[in-house]
């Protein structure tokens, strides 16, 4: 349900409340048609997040010097705060489904909030809600992998190749089962992730040109899917060492240097 503000309250009910939690405004008149027909979908949208967003309404006629100071150039205009600042906005009538997207960038949906919580369970509910979303299969895959589940593993990432994040988890399980890099994998799962990269930048700088690894006296082949050929064991340790640098800043000096490091390797 939403509250009507005005100048004096506008401080109280919209900027300082912002603060606390997101505020939709919704500048609007009498006389608008648009405004008239938007009013359900944003009244929908605000009720269905449950009290985690409010929805305030403004009559422009009533409130110009509000509707100057916040650059209404015409209605209905719809702005959301956040700390005090207009955050989104958007201006005209949209359908229903533009505005539960313009409210989920304000309001974190289920499947945010089973992420949040991090626990294999939750990840799992929460690849069922939104199961094109790879950062949740990520979490899963390295949740399944954290207590041995690799063909659980692979079947969480397994619609998601094109992310880095999720290729290198599954490059990360055919290396173990090849015999390759589980001491830079335990590394990495300790959090030394400088070690993990090291090691499989080593693995990667010893590989032959060709033939396969277990012939050529690495550590490897002797998993249960051992016998990898070189180009095969060298592109699952790019996988693998990509899917690991995908996860850091850009900007970071040092995941630079690693980038540059695996460019020199290849």
């Amino acid at each position: 349900m939403s509250v009507q503000a005005g100048e004096e309250s506008f401080d109280q009910l919209v900027l300082r409340r912002s603060h606390e939690l997101p505020v939709v405004v919704d500048f609007w008149a009498d006389w608008c048609g648009p405004c008239k027909a938007l009013s359900p979908a944003l009244e929908a949208a605000a009720a269905s997040r449950q009290g985690k967003v409010e929805l305030v309404k403004v009559d422009v006629d009533a409130n110009q010097q509000l509707a100057a100071l916040f650059r209404v150039q015409g209605i209905p205009a719809v702005k959301a705060f956040r700390d005090g600042k207009v955050v989104d906005e958007f201006t005209g009538a949209l359908p229903p489904p533009r505005v539960e997207a313009f409210f989920d960038g304000l309001v974190p949906s289920r499947a945010d909030e089973l992420a949040a919580a991090g626990d294999e369970l939750s990840l799992r509910e929460a690849s069922e809600l939104e199961p094109r979303r790879a950062d949740i299969a990520v979490a899963l895959g390295k949740a399944r992998l954290a207590r041995g589940a690799e063909d659980e593993a692979l079947e969480a990432v397994a619609d998601h190749g094109g992310d880095f994040a999720a290729a290198g988890i599954a490059a990360r399980v055919r290396l173990i089962r090849a015999g390759l890099g589980g001491e830079a994998f335990a590394a990495l799962d300790r959090g030394e992730r400088d070690t993990a990269l090291e090691d499989l930048l080593g693995a990667l700088a010893e590989l032959p040109r060709n033939g396969d690894v277990a012939g050529a006296g690495l550590e490897g082949g002797d998993g249960p899917d051992g016998g990898l050929e070189v180009e095969e064991a060298r592109d699952l340790l790019r996988r693998a060492i990509v899917g690991i640098l995908d996860e850091s800043d850009p900007a970071d000096p040092i995941s630079r240097r690693y980038r540059r490091k695996l460019a020199a390797a290849l």
